[in-house]
C-alpha cells in the first residue's frame, strides 16, 4: 500500500471522527435531524476510508453501500450487523433530509450516534489489521 493511500485512509478516518463529534454535539443540543445527518456521514467517511485501502472509490452513496458490502461485509472482514448500521443510517438520513414533515426523534438520533461510534471503532480496528497484514 502506498504512502498516499495510507494518508488518504487516515485523513478520512479523522474526518469521520470529527463528524461523529459534531453528531454528538448536535444530539446534545436537541438538533436530532442534523445529528442523524452527521452520524450517517461519520459512517460514510469511515466507509470511504476503508474502500480507499483497497484503492476503490465512489462519490455516490449507493456506490458506497454496495462496494462496502462487497469488499468488507461479504468477505467477513467487517461484521455484518455493524455493516447494516450504514444502510439504516443512510435510509433515516434520506427520510429526514428529503421528505416533508419527517423529523428524527431523540431515540433515533441516539441510536444513529451509538451505531456510528461502533462503526467507526470497527473501521479503525480493521484499518489496524490491514496495516499489520501489509507489513
Amino acid at each position: 500500500m502506498t504512502d498516499e493511500i495510507k494518508a488518504l485512509v487516515e485523513h478520512r478516518l479523522r474526518q469521520s471522527e470529527e463528524t461523529l463529534q459534531a453528531a454528538r454535539e448536535l444530539l446534545g443540543t436537541d438538533h436530532y435531524r442534523d445529528s442523524v445527518n452527521r452520524g450517517y456521514y461519520a459512517m460514510f467517511y469511515a466507509g470511504l476510508a476503508l474502500l480507499a485501502s483497497r484503492t476503490v472509490g465512489t462519490s455516490k452513496h449507493s456506490g458506497l453501500l454496495s462496494l462496502f458490502g462487497q469488499y468488507f461485509v461479504k468477505t467477513g472482514e467487517f461484521p455484518a450487523e455493524t455493516g447494516r448500521y450504514l444502510r439504516q443510517a443512510f435510509e433515516l438520513r434520506q427520510e429526514c433530509d428529503y421528505e416533508d414533515l419527517v423529523e428524527a426523534t431523540r431515540q433515533q438520533s441516539e441510536e444513529i450516534v451509538a451505531h456510528a461510534e461502533v462503526f467507526l471503532a470497527e473501521a479503525k480496528r480493521l484499518w489496524e489489521r490491514l496495516q499489520g497484514a501489509a507489513s
